[in-house]
Order: C-alpha cells, then sequence, then structure tokens
C-alpha cells in the first residue's frame, strides 16, 4: 500500500507540470526564444562584421516577416475592435468607461513624469560622465506648437482611405545663413617668412522663414482611425436595430482578425530570436556605448522597474483588491512580444489575446481600452522623455528652474500622448519637450546610441500599463456591463417571441430581477 502511495506521488507532480507546461507553453516559447536571440546575436558577432549590411538584412529576414504580419492586423484590429465595442455599449456605460480610461492614463503617465524627474535630479546622469559621448545622426528637429498641432490635425483627417496608409505633418523651409567666425593671427617674429593661422569652420544657422506648410509622411495614421472609429461606433449603437447588420459585420470582423492573430502568434517565438540576433549583431561597440551613458541608462531603467513593479500594481491592487503580480504573469507573452517588436501598436493583437484568455477580462473592455491605450497611453514614454530631457540639460551644463522643470512634467505627459506605438517614436515627440523648455533639438543625438535598447523596455511598460489600465476598468464597470447583459437576455426574448420561437430564460431572469427589487 505504502509502495502504492510511493509510486503515484512522483506520477501525480508529473501530470501536474505537464499540465502546467501546457497551459503555459507559449510563454515557455516566448522565454526561450529571447534566450537564443541574445546567445546567437553575441555568438555571431565574431562570424558576421557590423559593416556586413547584406548579412544582417538577410538575419533579420524572419523577424521582419513577425513584425510585417503583426502590422498588417493592427488596421482590422482597431476599427474592428472599437466599432464593436462602442457600438455594444450603452451612452452612459461608454461614457463612464470611457470616462474612467482617460483618468487612468492620465494619472498613471503623469506619476511615472513625476518619478522620472525625481531619480534624474537624485541620480544626476548629466554630470557624470567620463568620456565624450559621440554625436551622430540626424535627429527630426521639431518645434513645439507645430508639433502639438500636428497631433490633434491628425484626430481629424479629411480622408478615410489615406489615413490607413499617411499622416500630415508641418514642414518649415529656413533660410540657411553661413557664419564665417573672426580668423585670428598667431603670433609671429619681424623676420619670420611664413605665417601661421588659426581658423575656425563656418557654423550654418538657420535664417527667416521662407516656407511653411503641410506635408504627407508615411505611416498609418492611428490617432485618425482611433478618433473616426469611437465615432463611427457610438452612432451605430443609437440606431438600434437599424443598424444591427452592420454591427454582426463588424463582430464577425474583429472574430476572424482575433483568430488570424492567434496563428500570428505562434510563429512570434520564432521571429523574435532574429529580431534580437540582428540587432545585437549590428551594434559597432556595445561596451563602450553602455559604459559612457551607463548612469543615463541606470536612471531610466530604475524608474521602469519602480513603475512596473510598485506603482502600477499598487494601482491595481487598491482598486481591484486582486494580486497584481499574477495578472502580471498572464500578461508575460504580450510583455515579451513588446520587448521583441519594441511596438505597442504591434504588440496590441497578442496583448487583447492574453487580457481575454488568461486574465479573463471582459472583451468588451478590452476591445475598447487597448486600442486607445496602444495610441494614446505611454508611461514608459513619458518616464523616458522626462529623464532624457533633464539629462541632456545636466551635460550641456544647462540649469533648469523650478517652473521649467514643471513645465517638461507636463509636457512630457501631452507628449506620450501624442506618441505613436512604433519602435523609436519617442525620440521625434522629444523635440516637444526640449524645445518647451529652451534646450537644443539637435542634442538629442546625445542619446541615439542606447535608445533602441532603452525603447524595448519602455514599450514593454507601455503595454503592462494599457494592460492593468484594462483590468481596473473591467472591475470599475462591473455594474454597467451586468445591466448591459440583463439587457442582452431581455432583447434576445424579444426577438425571438417575435419569430414565434418560446423561451424560459427571460422568465426566469425577470422572476430573478422581481425578487431582487
Amino acid at each position: 500500500m505504502a509502495m502504492e502511495d510511493t509510486e503515484r506521488r512522483p506520477n501525480k507532480w508529473v501530470e501536474k507540470c505537464k499540465e502546467i507546461a501546457k497551459d503555459n507553453l507559449l510563454v515557455i516559447f516566448m522565454i526561450i526564444a529571447v534566450i537564443v536571440g541574445v546567445g546567437m546575436g553575441l555568438g555571431l558577432r565574431n562570424q558576421i562584421s557590423t559593416d556586413d549590411k547584406k548579412a544582417i538584412f538577410f538575419l533579420q529576414f524572419p523577424g521582419d516577416l513577425l513584425l510585417n504580419m503583426l502590422k498588417l492586423l493592427i488596421l482590422p484590429l482597431i476599427v474592428s475592435s472599437l466599432i464593436s465595442a462602442m457600438s455594444g455599449l450603452k451612452a452612459q456605460a461608454s461614457g463612464k468607461m470611457g470616462l474612467r480610461t482617460i483618468v487612468y492614463y492620465l494619472v498613471t503617465t503623469f506619476c511615472a513624469v513625476v518619478l522620472g524627474i525625481i531619480l534624474v535630479v537624485t541620480i544626476r546622469p548629466g554630470y557624470q560622465r567620463e568620456s565624450a559621448i559621440e554625436r551622430s545622426g540626424s535627429p527630426k528637429s521639431a518645434e513645439g506648437l507645430t508639433s502639438l498641432l500636428d497631433l490633434i490635425r491628425n484626430c481629424f483627417p479629411d480622408n478615410l482611405v489615406t489615413v490607413c496608409f499617411e499622416k500630415r505633418e508641418t514642414k518649415m523651409v529656413y533660410e540657411k545663413i553661413t557664419v564665417y567666425p573672426p580668423t585670428t593671427e598667431a603670433p609671429t617674429s619681424m623676420n619670420a617668412t611664413n605665417v601661421s593661422m588659426t581658423t575656425v569652420a563656418p557654423k550654418i544657422i538657420d535664417g527667416k522663414l521662407l516656407s511653411i506648410g503641410l506635408v504627407y509622411q508615411s505611416g498609418m495614421n492611428v490617432l485618425g482611425l482611433v478618433v473616426f472609429s469611437l465615432f463611427f461606433g457610438g452612432i451605430l449603437a443609437r440606431l438600434g436595430e437599424k443598424g444591427r447588420p452592420l454591427i454582426d459585420v463588424f463582430d464577425c470582423l474583429h472574430l476572424v482578425t482575433m483568430k488570424l492573430i492567434t496563428l500570428v502568434i505562434w510563429y512570434s517565438p520564432f521571429g523574435i530570436i532574429f529580431l534580437i540576433a540582428a540587432k545585437l549583431v549590428a551594434m559597432e561597440n556595445p561596451g563602450e556605448m553602455f559604459t559612457q551613458l551607463g548612469y543615463y541608462m541606470l536612471t531610466v531603467l530604475v524608474g521602469l522597474a519602480i513603475h512596473t513593479f510598485i506603482i502600477l500594481p499598487l494601482v491595481y491592487l487598491v482598486i481591484t483588491r486582486k494580486n497584481p503580480y499574477k495578472f502580471m504573469y498572464g500578461m508575460l507573452q504580450a510583455l515579451l512580444t513588446a520587448w521583441g517588436t519594441a511596438s505597442s501598436s504591434a504588440t496590441l493583437p497578442v496583448t487583447m489575446s492574453c487580457l481575454e484568455e488568461r486574465n479573463h477580462v471582459d472583451p468588451r473592455v478590452t476591445m475598447f481600452v487597448t486600442p486607445i491605450g496602444a495610441t494614446v497611453n505611454m508611461d514608459g514614454t513619458a518616464l523616458y522623455e522626462a529623464v532624457a530631457a533633464i539629462f541632456i540639460a545636466q551635460y550641456l551644463d544647462m540649469s533648469l528652474s523650478f517652473g521649467e522643470i514643471v513645465i517638461i512634467s507636463l509636457t512630457a505627459t501631452a507628449a506620450a500622448i501624442g506618441a505613436a506605438g512604433v519602435p523609436s517614436a519617442g525620440l521625434v515627440t522629444m523635440a516637444i519637450v526640449l524645445s518647451a523648455v529652451g534646450l537644443p533639438v539637435e542634442e538629442v543625438r546625445l542619446i541615439l546610441a542606447i535608445d533602441w535598447f532603452l525603447d524595448r523596455f519602455r514599450t514593454a511598460v507601455n503595454v503592462l500599463g494599457d494592460s492593468f489600465g484594462a483590468g481596473i476598468v473591467a472591475q470599475l464597470s462591473q455594474k454597467e456591463l451586468e445591466e448591459m447583459d440583463r439587457e442582452g437576455d431581455i432583447h434576445k426574448y424579444l426577438m425571438e417571441e417575435r419569430n414565434g420561437v418560446s423561451n424560459t430564460a427571460y422568465e426566469e431572469t425577470k422572476t430573478d430581477l422581481d425578487t431582487k427589487m
């Protein structure tokens, strides 16, 4: 008897381990993919030169396929999920849910900015440099006001077709003026036959504004799609039965899109291996780069870690009274995908899948909250922009007043809302933050060398912030969702009665309601 119990116990543990592995198979594959990708990249650095662009291009091919498939699903996913969510919500429910979503996004983003400012002022990474940072590249210049107007302008596109592949941007052309510094003559003796001259290279500066206008830049106008889909779905909900056929079309489109997402997700571990490996091979001198910007990296990563493991879980715990780390574990697959792709928009399909299947968040909430979050909620980006702006000021030995730091906090919050969910979009909106306090925009080149690395971590934080937001909004919206469920049962009963189908479900529901009353 004792022998049988001893034999059953190991078998029980084996079965339990098999069950856990089966339930988390994809997560295990993703973790293995990240490890293999890093190992492959470091191993291939000795075999492939950083100048061998052709080899790196071919190495990244499987990863490019993953990015293409994920980006392909962004358009149908955003449109179908937002329209389905809005058309399925009552006006009062959608209004409350929208208000809760926006308040959560603003509060957590502002908390991230304040945390970043506290850390960068305390650690002072800009004053701890040991060697000059290489300044290279050509950052995109922008002015704060025009960038803000472009953000608002893109919320209201003029063409529903072009919004899928391009967006508008203000372009200013300045007159170029060459300034020649005075030439100084070195001291010479009266009998010298050669004259030694010390010259300084001329400097080119911007003169008067020659022209200003709008140009189209390639890239999906996600903000325009979100705004249109929200209004379209909201009006569709108010049409009642007249809009039911179109609502069914978008519901079906969303269902098909989610099925396609499931197929793509199983390919993602393979693609992530080559994305990471190719990026590591392409790095020219990682050791020197990490040394020169070590304190800056430390400041950003510590801030992201505090926001990830303390602030966001604390907010979730206080509001929902549930274990936030269990919720985070359910999002692990989405977080690894975000780290591998460095794009919250590309990760959106995986985020929605994890929320609904692993954390059991109501699909009506995920369809409403996450597409908006992937576009406007960028906690990691906001923290990064605040730290980077003050780091640049410290590096240039420019002191910032308390008022200027407040301006940075507000501007970083607003700029993060306008940051597109694509890789390194924070570098573009960084120009808004720098120009708001009079810092030279071109100095963003100081941090270009490691932006690709930090971008992956802040993208994962962005995705986690969206996910916690969906869980919190679902908890706060339980009453409205239950009312919608009851009204849905009543609607189904009335439709079946009209079609001559007997149903006792409504009678049972009505009896339960009368009892509670």
